[in-house]
């Protein structure tokens, strides 16, 4: 079920707001309703999924109820238990995502028979409920989360804003919201608000994403054939480049705003990251609870900044190759994490010795940096991203496709000086004028989705 479906705008979510507010006041049943509305959400997609997501929830509660139980004084059985927990979590990860992959790679460099399945249903959002299980067991072994009642673990894990693709969100963060009613003060500015950042999420998937998607999507498939034209390779680079943020900036929006809706607050995920003026400011701005997981649970892992320039330099691409593998298995993507953590540390040591870029010189760096970057991320296989790469250097004319032009023009412009949903949403205040134009906006979206809608980019993850 897509965000951005009738089925969910129109059914779904309807009934689901009307239960939970109906159960305001009763918190157990609330949250019951809660966690049974997230199954079926889930469910929608592939019931087959859905034994794989309560078994782990289970499992992991089970798990972390066995280290609550043991004495503070057994710091190796303790730490014996985590180990296993986030070694089993990432082993399930990896049967279903990287198998097939890292098989393949065998076979290929081997020659070896293929010994993995050909074919291998990766199930949804698998990739951030597996995190999510990881967080809590790390905050659990540093003594910054409880052993939490099964309702409200599994609440974390199934709720339906976030288990498909983020905010990666802690468990400090959200799960003491589950016991405060909805119905608390504030409520109106919270719904207003939810209202408005879900409406402007919709929008930015229906009326940009989606029409930089129909401009993307076709030079990306022609180039996996051929070489294209530069003024097409320009095209798909940039298309592409703003369609990502447009559709998992909307996404996380959309999320935000549901959850707000049920009465709770998740973290903002971007703060406009196409202006950033450094490779190391895009990353504080771009999918920034992701950031974060890579930071505190990757990054300070293997030393961080603390052990030396050099060291410092490792930790970021080791970081950045991990975190492009997380995103797909296919070396384009580690490719992408690798580019990332190899100018990542190229800025460290300029930091270090040279004086600071200029922010006028420093954006048009980064962004180009990032555009070009973005291709090793969209292409399907290497073959297609040196296409397109190799297109760039100017040999024809440089017109963009026909109605390309506008397209790019207006996204980008909303990208670099719009303001971002949360500033347009702290400025309001609960109004009859403003739920009109809402309305207005959700109509237009609605008759927009009649011509068809695309996945969410990061629900291949």
């Amino acid at each position: 079920m897509l965000f951005n479906s009738p089925l969910f705008i129109l059914l779904f979510l309807p009934l689901t707001l009307a239960g939970y507010w109906a159960l305001a006041r009763q918190t157990t049943a609330r949250l019951w309703f809660l966690i049974a509305a997230s199954i079926a959400f889930y469910g929608y997609w592939n019931w087959l999924d859905v034994p794989l997501l309560l078994v782990s929830v289970i499992a992991n509660w089970g798990l972390s109820t066995v280290f609550g139980r043991l004495p503070a004084t057994a710091i190796q059985r303790r730490r014996l238990l985590v180990l296993t927990a986030v070694c089993g979590n990432l082993a399930v990860l990896g049967a279903y995502k990287y198998l097939v992959f890292f098989a393949s790679t065998l076979t290929t460099l081997t020659g070896w028979p293929e010994t993995a399945p050909s074919v291998w249903s990766l199930p949804l959002g698998i990739s951030f409920f597996t995190f999510h299980h990881i967080i809590y067991w790390m905050d659990l072994k540093r003594g910054l989360a409880p052993v939490y009642p099964l309702r409200d673990y599994a609440l974390y894990i199934t709720s339906f804003p976030q288990i498909l693709a983020g905010p990666l969100v802690r468990n400090r963060e959200i799960v003491p919201q589950f016991a405060l009613s909805p119905c608390r003060p504030g409520w109106q500015q919270r719904c207003m608000q939810g209202v408005t950042l879900f409406v402007i999420g919709l929008g930015k998937k229906v009326f940009l994403a989606d029409a930089l998607a129909a401009l993307s999507n076709p030079l990306y498939a022609q180039a996996g054939k051929a070489a294209l034209a530069t003024a097409e390779a320009w095209t798909a680079v940039l298309a592409f480049s703003l369609q990502i943020y447009f559709d998992f900036s909307g996404y996380s929006d959309m999320a935000i705003g549901l959850a707000l809706m049920l009465g709770m607050v998740l973290p903002l995920n971007f703060d406009a990251p196409y202006r950033a003026t450094s490779l190391q400011d895009f990353w504080r701005r771009w999918h920034m609870t992701l950031s974060r997981f890579l930071r505190d649970y990757l990054y300070i892992a293997f030393g961080g900044s603390r052990h030396g320039l050099w060291r410092q330099c490792t930790a970021l691409i080791a970081t950045m190759a991990l975190g492009g593998l997380w995103h797909g298995a296919g070396w384009t993507f580690v490719l992408w994490g690798l580019a990332h953590g190899v100018a990542l540390a190229a800025g460290a040591l300029w930091r270090r010795w040279l004086p600071a870029v200029p922010a006028l010189l420093g954006w048009p760096l980064t962004m180009l940096f990032v555009a070009l970057s973005w291709v090793l991320f969209r292409a399907p296989d290497l073959t297609t991203a040196s296409h397109i790469l190799g297109s760039l250097w100017p040999t024809t004319a440089l017109t963009p496709a026909p109605g390309g032009g506008r397209t790019l023009l207006l996204a980008a412009l909303v990208a670099i000086i719009g303001p971002t949903s949360w500033q347009v949403v702290n400025r309001l205040r609960p109004r009859l004028l403003w739920a009109v134009i809402m309305a207005v906006v959700l109509v237009l979206a609605l008759l927009k989705m009649r011509d068809g809608a695309y996945e969410f980019i990061y629900f291949q993850f």
